[in-house]
């Protein structure tokens, strides 16, 4: 019998959803054979926004990311999010340039809280939300690159049935973490708790995924000190085991202390962290050692959890070559040398311990994102307002630098980065300022043309100082210190006290005069780097008119008043796949896809256009006319042809519809 998995299931799962009316939120439950449901719609292109990357100055530092070339290859698109994800997934034209490409897709989709927002209705019932989710991240994946991640935000209203829902799109073992972001810099009034953060859902596609490494901060390493000048650089007393090794070893085996002469053993299902030889060789640095079989296979069967019978009794440990009195003494005259200290440390304390060196390669990314590091509401809306001056902001903005970590450690320079949940912009605007290619889509119209848009057009022209634009930070002052083991934010912190105590009442004058000294020497002063000059550009689209539409009394799929003329050919490749082919490329034909030519006719077709149409193939080829109707004698000509060429009819032979009862 087949394994049952976990599936998350709701009120009409297995129904589709069609917004109730363009440009809002808000749907109706169909049957996902209705046309309504189905139909692939087109973009259509309107203005290219461009600007020009500004020259350098001499009043600004710039960072390497300012020498990005600007992106030019961007897309924004105003539509119903389903709509644009089912035309970049199923138009050929753009199937073949997005399918499979996105390496980031990051949504702030609508909470679901019942509550009224400015910019947007957030109050779907959880069935209709969680099918409309469903549809579009079905979509997502297909758009994403077998190494990209999607990156959901949420807050704790429908954070459990994402990830269910998460879950059964992109499969358990694809789940990566949940990031928790404190979006809040003070507390919050609610049902008797401060709500102060938000979280963010992190799945990949596929195992080819790999996040990106935060680049090391001075809090980073500001546990590494070099008190015995080793020529390696700032180290700290790290674990000499864990639950790796480094590939070469990291065996379980007794080390005798040279203090103590107990034997050290690595905890319970882990080993030691370097290979038996190297800790042999910096343990000699020490005092003498050498190995000793100590038979102990049964000890290490229990500690790697492992049967008897495959534990090896021929691992030796590292013992003591000198009495215990002699050991202590060598060891006590190796500390109090000037030399640096071997690479296993001998801890004053008991034990041994390992030197860690400061990492070249970053860190990993952690999950908690405090408000300091990544900003908060607040700071977003402040940027909002910046942007818009009198406009009233969103309610929950995202602040630039949040969506800035999650497209640093999600993409490189040149990659592609999806929203589908546009607002104001943000996503967009911090790609683009990190040298990457964006797709973007809003619904609200009254939002895309008032935030969307503009801001967009702000970022290419480099009328935007607001964000991720600068790199805003604390640096030394010319006459300042910077002593090991702190960093420039610790010095703030000292700096702040120390103006606190010159300030209160009763501090003699000397002992303030003393403080502003100390103060003079951990000064700080604003670094203000500059990221972004402007440049690259964008293509402005918005969705096809519908095409196709139902006759709830007579259960027929009827045109509708702007199916005609190069509408209907555009909605009708697309629905039937086709590449559209340019007027210019003197054909009769608007369609090809394969070996297959498409004719779309706006009347009656008869045998003898049926017979002019077919004269224009080359060998091999075949023909599908696709017309408002067909005489008599059509389809037999077509047959007589040869066997491929067929005849439809405009709508009802586009979609396979089944009129029912609707929920």
């Amino acid at each position: 019998m087949a394994k049952q998995r976990l599936e998350l299931t709701w009120y009409n799962k297995d129904k589709a959803l069609i917004p109730t009316e363009t440009g809002k939120y808000g749907y109706t439950w169909v049957d996902p054979s209705d046309p309504r449901y189905c139909e692939t719609h087109t973009l259509v292109m309107d203005e290219y926004v461009a600007g020009v990357q500004s020259p350098k100055s001499d009043e600004f530092e710039y960072s390497e990311r300012a020498d990005l070339e600007p992106q030019t290859d961007n897309l924004m698109i105003l539509g119903e999010s389903g709509d644009v994800l089912e035309a970049l997934t199923r138009v050929p034209e753009l199937a073949e340039k997005y399918v499979g490409k996105v390496k980031l897709v990051y949504i702030d989709p609508p909470f679901n809280t019942g509550e009224f927002f400015r910019s947007y209705e957030d109050n779907l019932e959880n069935s209709v939300w969680l099918a409309m989710m469903r549809d579009r991240l079905l979509h997502l994946r297909k758009l994403l690159s077998d190494d990209g991640s999607i990156w959901v935000h949420l807050d704790l209203t429908q954070n459990h049935r994402m990830r269910l829902l998460l879950d059964e799109v992109f499969g358990t073992g694809n789940f990566l973490t949940e990031v928790v972001w404190q979006k809040s810099d003070s507390p919050r009034r609610g049902n008797g708790f401060s709500v102060d953060q938000d979280v963010i859902l992190v799945y990949r596609k596929s195992s080819a995924h790999t996040p990106n490494l935060m680049p090391r901060t001075e809090r980073d390493n500001a546990r590494f000190s070099n008190p015995d000048n080793d020529p390696n650089g700032p180290w700290w007393d790290d674990n000499p085991s864990g639950n790796h090794g480094d590939g070469k070893g990291g065996m379980c085996y007794a080390i005798q202390n040279p203090l103590t002469g107990e034997m050290m053993r690595p905890p319970r299902g882990a080993s030691w962290r370097y290979a038996q030889e190297r800790i042999f060789r910096a343990l000699n640095q020490w005092v003498p050692y050498r190995y000793e079989n100590l038979h102990d296979a049964d000890w290490r069967a229990a500690n790697e959890g492992v049967p008897r019978e495959k534990a090896s009794d021929e691992v030796c440990a590292i013992v003591l070559n000198v009495p215990l009195e002699k050991a202590r003494t060598l060891v006590e005259q190796r500390r109090s040398s000037k030399e640096p200290l071997p690479e296993i440390l001998i801890r004053s304390t008991g034990g041994i311990g390992r030197k860690a060196y400061v990492p070249q390669t970053g860190t990993n990314p952690r999950t908690w994102w405090s408000n300091d590091q990544v900003g908060h509401n607040r700071a977003a809306k402040s940027e909002i307002k910046a942007l818009f001056p009198g406009k009233t902001p969103f309610s929950t903005p995202k602040p630039e630098r949040l969506l800035e970590r999650i497209i640093h450690v999600a993409t490189e320079p040149g990659d592609l980065v999806l929203d589908v949940f546009a607002g104001s912009g943000t996503t967009a605007a911090v790609a683009q300022k990190m040298g990457r290619r964006w797709v973007c889509c809003e619904l609200l119209e009254d939002t895309f043309t008032t935030f969307t848009l503009p801001r967009l057009e702000k970022v290419i022209r480099d009328d935007d100082p607001n964000g991720v634009t600068f790199m805003k930070d604390r640096a030394l002052k010319a006459d300042a210190y910077l002593p090991d083991g702190f960093t420039i934010a610790q010095l703030d912190e000292a700096a702040k006290l120390l103006n606190a105590l010159g300030k209160l009442d009763g501090v003699p004058e000397d002992r303030r005069t003393a403080l502003r000294d100390v103060g003079s020497l951990i000064a700080t002063k604003p670094s203000n780097v500059r990221n972004w000059r402007g440049g690259g550009g964008f293509q402005v689209a918005h969705l096809s008119p519908t095409c196709f539409d139902v006759d709830e009394e007579l259960g027929q799929v009827v045109l509708t008043e702007a199916a005609t003329r190069d509408v209907l050919v555009e909605s009708v490749a697309a629905n039937l796949g086709f590449y559209l082919l340019h007027p210019d490329d003197d054909t009769v034909f608007e369609g090809r896809r394969g070996r297959t030519l498409l004719k779309v006719y706006e009347g009656v077709v008869d045998t003898e256009s049926a017979a002019s149409w077919l004269s224009e193939l080359e060998d091999g080829e075949t023909l599908l006319i696709a017309a408002l109707g067909a005489a008599d004698g059509v389809i037999r000509e077509l047959r007589r042809f040869g066997h491929g060429c067929r005849a439809i009819v405009i709508p009802e032979d586009l979609f396979t519809f089944n009129a029912g009862e609707e929920d």
